[in-house]
């Protein structure tokens, strides 16, 4: 083995995906010391996204001050890369649904403003280029918070500027964009998506995703009338007709927003990451894949982090082997193309034990080894 990439998502709760990578690094070099052993932290658009390209492109990360999803400040986080260009935000920082309590759910009130500023912030310390991530969200607003946090206004019939929240979707008559930030006709954004979900309707944002975000019954159908609403007007003043493209009603309408009023592209969360890393061209020469997740499934090769890394391996006719706490349907697996698939586990265990930290990074070594001793055993038979 000249070559090896070990490029795993995190196994959530229980080890990062650079600690993934660092344990089975000690496995290759115990048994190919003088192997090449390629490091890249990934993920797929979600928790994580943000720390692994910032590590994976030497970047940093920046703290902030925003307000959350019910307007109160708090300090939040996200990346700026090597380039000092490129912005990695993850709305759910600002914006998701753990920084609201169960009680106090409401996609009525609760606004994507933090967001729009994160944005902000990293907009005049000279970011250009945004990747995002809008998975988690505790909003129902169409990113219309987000905007208004950029400069835009939404105004009534009469004229005057709407506060936040899913509420007054339904009252928008005209846009604004007078006020908007200079910067964002020099910004371009990437969003990452991973839902197929119209804007509005029985499959869009409301009705699909607003329950779990506190809405009843009557607040889910006064949130698709916004919706559907709001669609109409971007229709009139903005020129785009947004209601039907998969995808606009991700994050509470939020991929619509951007689609409407900013120069957005929807992207898979896992294809969005591996682009930015430039993935494809840094596994090249390789002579084996290694990836992984917590739980390994028939789910795993699609859309998932360790999915999209097999399809770009496979390009390249590289194998890819796959680990993770826990495997389920080894033959569907093996059928999307993993040369094989391990679960790290050495035995029966409890839950808690399984997730500790220390004890997983010692399985994933102990498994990496063990695979990659039977690889080196019939490579020095076939010589």
């Amino acid at each position: 083995m000249k070559k090896i990439v070990v490029a795993s998502d995190s196994f959530k709760g229980s080890v990062t995906s650079l600690e993934v990578a660092e344990s089975a690094e000690k496995a290759i070099r115990s048994v190919f010391p003088d192997c090449e052993v390629l490091k890249i932290p990934v993920a797929d658009g979600g928790e994580g996204t943000t720390e692994a390209l910032v590590h994976a492109m030497g970047g940093k990360m920046m703290a902030c001050r925003v307000h959350d999803p019910l307007m109160n400040l708090i300090y939040t986080e996200y990346g700026i890369l090597g380039d000092g260009e490129t912005a990695v935000i993850e709305m759910a920082s600002a914006s998701g649904l753990p920084l609201v309590p169960e009680d106090k759910r409401n996609p009525l009130l609760t606004t994507t403003y933090g967001t729009g500023e994160l944005i902000k912030d990293a907009l005049e310390r000279g970011c250009r280029h945004f990747l995002v991530g809008i998975g988690g969200s505790a909003t129902n607003d169409a990113g219309t918070g987000m905007l208004q946090a950029l400069g835009f206004r939404f105004l009534d019939k009469e004229g005057k500027e709407l506060r936040q929240g899913g509420r007054i979707l339904q009252d928008i008559c005209s846009t604004d964009r007078s006020q908007a930030l200079p910067r964002l006709k020099e910004a371009d954004f990437t969003v990452a998506c991973d839902v197929n979900n119209p804007f509005s309707g029985e499959n869009g944002a409301a009705f699909v995703y607003a329950r779990q975000k506190g809405a009843d019954d009557e607040m889910i159908r006064l949130l698709d009338r916004g919706l559907t609403h709001f669609a109409s007007v971007i229709r009139q003043q903005e020129q785009k007709d947004i209601d039907a493209i998969p995808g606009a009603g991700a994050a509470g309408g939020l991929g619509g927003g951007f689609l409407a009023f900013l120069p957005t592209t929807l992207k898979p969360g896992i294809q969005m990451v591996l682009d930015a890393l430039l993935f494809e061209e840094k596994i090249k020469g390789a002579d084996l894949v290694i990836t992984g997740e917590g739980k390994l499934d028939k789910q795993t090769g699609m859309g998932k982090t360790p999915g999209g890394i097999l399809q770009a391996a496979r390009k390249q006719h590289i194998p890819t082997i796959a680990i993770g706490g826990s495997i389920e349907e080894a033959e569907a697996l093996n059928s999307q193309g993993f040369l094989s698939a391990f679960s790290i586990q050495p035995g029966t265990v409890s839950l808690r034990q399984a997730m500790d930290n220390v004890f997983a990074r010692q399985n994933i070594e102990r498994t990496v080894t063990q695979f990659l001793r039977i690889i080196r055993h019939y490579q020095i038979v076939n010589q």
